[in-house]
């Protein structure tokens, strides 16, 4: 039973990664006046280096989360360890890129400063957890390696939880703004705790 659940919850896991980090692609074979940014003005959008910032975010985000769920699968990664290496390697550079861009486009997060704080935030310790667990990485010192990329991709699937939350919230608050402004905390803060048990469970302690 437990294992059929463990089976069931991976799958879910893999198919919420999947399907999101596929999602940006939608940007470019529809009108991108929808989702998200059916709440910018004009003059946001059509703002040369907040542009450059949003599709560095959301393409580089979503092959962070398309390629890093792998790397959880013991069985993946023992099996061919110069493999693991190359998508870890490429997770890597991919959420640098797109969490320096998250930085950047948080200043002008919809919702003014509680949201730009949320997201400026996810972003920062985004960068941060993953710099220290590509660092650990080198250093050799892989128990502190899987530690900090347990966290930093929690943080990577905040992509998938917001996308979770905000729809409901709007729902509940009748208003986008206001829902906005509590998903750009939302989205990530509950991962991180859930990944603080995950690494506190595998007794992965950090640095």
């Amino acid at each position: 039973m437990k294992n059929t659940t463990n089976k069931f919850a991976w799958f879910v896991f893999a198919t919420a990664a999947i399907s999101i980090g596929l999602y940006p692609l939608i940007y470019f074979v529809i009108d991108r006046k929808f989702g998200l940014l059916a709440s910018k003005s004009e003059a946001l959008l059509s703002n040369v280096f907040w542009n450059t910032g949003f599709y560095g975010h959301i393409l580089f985000g979503g092959l962070a989360l398309l390629i890093g769920w792998v790397q959880f699968s013991k069985k993946f990664r023992n099996t061919n360890l110069r493999r693991h290496r190359i998508i870890g390697k490429t997770y890597v550079i991919a959420a640098m890129i797109s969490g320096t861009c998250g930085v950047c486009i948080g200043f002008y997060a919809t919702g003014g400063l509680i949201s730009s704080l949320g997201f400026i935030s996810l972003g920062v310790l985004w960068l941060f957890t993953t710099y220290k667990g590509f660092m650990a990485a080198r250093n050799k010192d892989f128990d502190l390696h899987r530690g900090y990329m347990i966290y930093s991709y929690a943080l990577c699937f905040a992509a998938v939880t917001l996308r979770i939350w905000l729809p409901t919230l709007t729902y509940f608050f009748g208003d986008f703004t206001i829902a906005y402004r509590i998903v750009a905390w939302l989205c990530w803060v509950p991962n991180l705790i859930f990944a603080f048990f995950w690494v506190r469970r595998k007794g992965l302690l950090l640095g």
